[in-house]
């Protein structure tokens, strides 16, 4: 290719104008080029407008496909370029492709290796088209092919052309060699944004759910697992855990996610309306129902329906709930109708449903129902690690919202940490609130504790360890009446029950050992069946 550079004729003054003029255009493009494909279009137009070049395609090899296809073009149709595919071992393009080299075809009509495959010359009435080629060259190697077609007088030279689309051609290598090197980084500069959000998603324990506690860990691995299927899931826990977020978290993790998130409170309505709420009502059904009105279950369609406090369902919605589960089918109130829904169920409950089978207030067959994956939120008080992310993050909030910029004494936030919290999240959430707006100072401090906090810690305190061997326990008398052997009684009893009277995991709740929890139910003699009476 160099020889037959060399061998090239010195263009005259004026070719040599219109041949920098273009290059001027061109490099102009390239330098506020935005998009390739765009850009490479409006480079093959600067041929036709300055050097009257009545066509000009590239083409680039697909590897997918193993073909020459046209990437830009100038003066084809839409229709025109998808026609222009070759195969590299056919026609004029593929012969330039394979050997590296220019080509050049003086006349069209007489050349047995044009295909004219675009069909953009059918009909051109002019006798002599000449079309030009060469190879676009990438780091040695052949990338595709720049062809322009030509309409030659006598004194024209097929050379003149062909040097010119060289420099052309490096041009364009160039072009897209940068194109793909920005492609590059951008991938890159994706994928450490992605792996940036992963970390601090892990650190904000995943789903917007605040945590890296052990514990919190565990609920994300189920939420992880499950989130994609249509599985029930019954989430547990002491109030202020957040199961409403865990709820949201399964919901936005499936394949439901751009569908409905309803929620219902089953315990902060009456019995009659907590049916209208969940199945509708028709108009008449009842004194003030005026029109039909579709309830929670209808609206809930092909997403999510989250049931808070579903230990608080009377037993005779308990029978209708159990068919929506069973069937996906309802009536609502007053009609005849059969509905059938598409509804994924997150239940959640702050009490225990076991004791509640057994006491008669809850239908097993229900209860076994939802229970399919159950969901323990551990109480705030066993993952003590979290409060100082926990504590930081609604801080921020409730500064943003109240224009304040207030900090926290190292005093406060190891008061906090052993704090028991027993309102749990929502508590604190709620104590951080009322902190930023009372606080006259830029710090919080012990000061700013409500006196009820200050009083409840002294009480966990006060809790008697385990006696030693020969010593009698005292039993101080609380303001209530009541000695705090009797609260310990009822925490570890209440503890049982709602783990199911699993030592080890009632044991986990308290933060006692397994040898600690089975002195206390020796010591107050704590019996399962005798609970039951």
């Amino acid at each position: 290719m160099d020889a037959f550079t060399e061998t090239l004729p010195i263009k005259t003054s004026k070719t040599q104008g219109l041949e920098l003029l273009a290059l001027h255009r061109i490099t102009e493009l390239i330098g506020s080029a935005v998009d390739l494909e765009s850009t490479l279009d409006k480079i093959l137009e600067v041929l036709g407008q300055t050097l009257k070049m009545e066509r000009a395609t590239l083409l680039i090899y697909d590897k997918v496909l193993q073909k020459l296809v046209i990437m830009a073009s100038c003066g084809l149709s839409a229709q025109e370029e998808k026609r222009g595919v070759y195969r590299v071992d056919e026609g004029i393009c593929g012969k330039i492709f394979r050997s590296r080299s220019p080509f050049i075809v003086p006349d069209i009509n007489s050349e047995p290796l044009f295909l004219n495959r675009t069909g953009a010359r059918s009909g051109y009435q002019r006798s002599k088209i000449a079309f030009l080629g060469v190879p676009v060259m990438v780091g040695g190697e052949p990338e595709g092919v720049l062809t322009v077609d030509r309409i030659f007088g006598d004194d024209v030279s097929f050379d003149e052309d062909i040097r010119f689309l060289m420099i052309l051609a490096t041009l364009i290598a160039q072009f897209i060699t940068l194109h793909r090197e920005i492609q590059k980084k951008e991938a890159r500069l994706i994928e450490e944004n992605q792996s940036l959000k992963a970390k601090l998603h892990q650190v904000h324990g995943g789903h917007f759910i605040i945590g890296h506690s052990k514990p919190m860990q565990e609920v994300f691995s189920v939420i992880d697992k499950i989130s994609a299927s249509n599985v029930t899931a019954l989430l547990l826990g002491e109030s202020g855990t957040g199961k409403e977020l865990v709820a949201k978290a399964l919901h936005e993790g499936g394949m439901r996610k751009d569908k409905a998130f309803i929620k219902i409170n089953c315990a902060a309505l009456p019995e009659t309306l907590l049916e209208s709420e969940l199945f509708g009502h028709e108009r008449g059904a009842f004194t003030g129902a005026h029109v039909s009105r579709p309830g929670r279950f209808e609206l809930a369609d092909g997403g999510t329906i989250f049931l808070d406090e579903i230990g608080e369902m009377p037993l005779s919605l308990q029978s209708k709930m159990l068919r929506v589960l069973q069937e996906k089918q309802f009536e609502r109130i007053g009609g005849t109708k059969t509905f059938t829904v598409d509804v994924r169920i997150v239940a959640a409950t702050n009490v225990s449903l076991e004791d509640a089978v057994q006491n008669g207030d809850f239908r097993a067959d229900l209860y076994y129902r939802l229970n399919v994956v159950p969901i323990i939120l551990p109480p705030l008080r066993e993952r003590s690690e979290d409060i100082p992310l926990l504590f930081n993050h609604f801080l921020s909030q409730s500064n943003e919202r109240n224009g304040r910029k207030i900090k926290i004494t190292s005093e406060l936030l190891d008061f906090l940490i052993q704090y028991p919290w027993p309102g749990n999240v929502r508590e604190m959430q709620n104590l951080v609130e009322r902190m930023v707006i009372l606080s006259e100072s830029e710090r919080l401090t012990l000061d700013d504790l409500p006196p009820k906090l200050f009083e409840y810690d002294q009480i966990e305190r006060e809790l008697p360890a385990e006696p030693k061997i020969g010593m009698t326990p005292q039993a101080p008398v609380l303001r209530s009446g009541r000695s705090l052997q009797d609260i310990e009684r009822s925490e570890i009893e209440a503890a049982l029950r709602r783990n199911g009277w699993v030592q080890v995991r009632a044991a986990k709740e308290l933060g006692l050992t397994e040898r600690q929890i089975g002195y206390r139910i020796k010591k107050y003699g704590l019996n399962r069946y005798d609970s039951f009476k």
